[in-house]
């Protein structure tokens, strides 16, 4: 994994089965009785754009190839893709639980929801599946009551706080403390590589006023553009709901800055596939 661009290489772990290539957490690695991985391009049949482990359907893919892609990274997980049920993704905060019977939704059967960039469970046998190409991926593990959770958090889900709400409906549904969660950030856009506008700084220096934490995620570069670190922004939402900080990996790895690699929605201009982030409860 050394070609790629990272500042060290430890905050993820690079795999292989057979041609897939796929990134895990140490951190995570640690709980025995889950299973996740994050995809990068490598190991599947796509081809064009799309090369090779593209995870989208709704693209332009050709629906054959994006079905053995799933089924690569199943076999990865140690599941099948009937196992796996997929966010609806439109930059919500909105979560939803789910379980067995949902089991295929968005690879095998239609979705009887929308709207959905969240996802959680507590019944094994089920894996959580969310998508991107430069937004960030959100990993929980309540490591006392078994239960977890996915969740895409772009820019309005982080200023939103997507953080905070999957701590909160984990609460509500599962007694979860957050004490008790690991949680890890995953590969996304770093600050370098993302330039927004100064309506997306205002709304972000508006939500991180606190002890000059703005300070710490938006870097004027003058004309009414600013860089934005979502890493950091993340971090602080979860501590902020109570994660304790050795509990939270955040990533070192840019999506942007390593688009041979991972998919960049940025880098490519949108000509692109998708990643997945996966996570779920071990049958076993």
């Amino acid at each position: 994994m050394d070609w790629y661009r990272h500042k060290n290489n430890m905050q993820m772990r690079e795999n292989r089965a057979g041609e897939l290539v796929y990134l895990t957490f140490p951190i995570l690695e640690k709980i025995d009785w889950i299973s996740h991985l994050f995809s990068t391009r490598m190991g599947g049949v796509s081809e064009g754009i799309y090369s090779s482990m593209n995870l989208s359907y709704t693209r332009g893919d050709e629906r054959e190839a994006v079905d053995e892609n799933f089924r690569r990274i199943a076999a990865a997980l140690g599941c099948g893709v009937e196992d796996m049920v997929c966010s609806d993704q439109t930059h919500t905060t909105n979560l939803r639980i789910v379980g067995k019977a949902d089991g295929g939704k968005g690879i095998t059967r239609e979705r009887d929801y929308s709207d959905v960039d969240g996802l959680l469970t507590d019944e094994p046998g089920v894996y959580l599946a969310t998508f991107f190409a430069d937004c960030v991926p959100l990993y929980f593990v309540d490591t006392r009551r078994k239960a977890v959770a996915l969740a895409h958090s772009g820019w309005r889900g982080t200023v939103a706080r997507m953080g905070h709400c999957v701590v909160e409906r984990m609460r509500e549904a599962y007694g979860t403390d957050p004490a008790d969660l690991v949680a890890a950030v995953g590969p996304s856009i770093c600050q370098e590589c993302y330039e927004v506008s100064e309506d997306v700084a205002d709304a972000f220096a508006s939500a991180f006023h606190k002890a000059g934490q703005e300070r710490e995620i938006l870097f004027a570069k003058g004309g009414g553009k600013y860089q934005l670190d979502l890493w950091r922004a993340n971090e602080i939402v979860l501590a902020e709901a109570g994660i304790l900080e050795e509990n939270i990996q955040v990533t070192d790895l840019c999506t942007c800055h390593n688009d041979r690699y991972l998919f960049s929605h940025r880098a490519s201009r949108g000509q692109r596939g998708n990643l997945g982030a996966f996570l779920g409860l071990t049958a076993n």
